[in-house]
């Protein structure tokens, strides 16, 4: 499995069968082969998570088989083959190749793929979304929701451990910019993870790594 930082929480994920482009916003593509299958996901419409021109782009580049898997909040592009999900859900999407859905403590969904024995989770806009301008009940439900969904994806793995996931650490909460990411790691099993939604300030992954140390072999560094 090849790993890609595209930009922002867009990355692309290369296995032996087809690749997967999640949260598309803009950047470079890089060079990819044309008869390999692509599934574009999409975990919400927010601007930042989705850009439509996303197809168009993949045309250009000579992608023969182009599928969509986005949330139901996105609307569906013309003349490609695309599928509306939503929070709470599971599909089936090939032969060994399963979609687990979770609620956004934002908006829309976050990913759980099982592509035969690989695990690949993408969290969206799924995070702890904790603001010192917020009131205490507004956060402290906000924390309730978040773990909750962090237990409903731990029960889903039973044990097993995701090779790869892509989490929210994002600067802008300031001192609790790493509430979400400490909890997952804290729960989920995880072989690698890495930061994203940053919003280009990747200096962050270090601060995280120089408060938790004890991470630093599952954390991946951007280049």
């Amino acid at each position: 499995m090849k790993v890609t930082y595209i930009h922002h929480s867009c990355f692309l994920v290369e296995t032996d069968r087809l690749y997967y482009l999640f949260d598309y916003e803009k950047g470079r593509l890089p060079e990819m082969e044309v008869t390999k299958p692509i599934i574009v996901l999409s975990s919400h419409g927010h601007a930042d998570h989705y850009n439509p021109e996303v197809f168009s782009m993949l045309a250009a580049l000579g992608m023969q088989h182009i599928r969509a898997i986005l949330s139901e909040d996105i609307e569906v592009p013309v003349n490609i083959n695309s599928l509306h999900v939503s929070p709470g859900k599971k599909y089936d999407l090939g032969p060994r190749q399963k979609l687990t859905t979770f609620q956004s403590t934002d908006l829309g969904v976050a990913f759980l793929i099982e592509d035969q024995n690989t695990l690949i989770y993408h969290a969206g806009d799924l995070n702890d979304w904790v603001w010192e301008e917020e009131s205490d009940s507004y956060n402290e439900q906000m924390t309730v929701n978040y773990r909750k969904q962090m237990d409903l994806l731990a029960k889903e793995l039973n044990h097993r451990k995701v090779d790869v996931a892509f989490v929210v650490l994002d600067p802008r909460q300031e001192k609790d910019y790493d509430r979400g990411l400490c909890y997952f790691l804290e729960h989920i099993f995880v072989k690698q993870v890495y930061p994203m939604h940053y919003w280009e300030n990747s200096a962050i992954i270090e601060t995280f790594l120089e408060d938790h140390p004890e991470y630093t072999f599952q954390i991946h560094r951007m280049e």
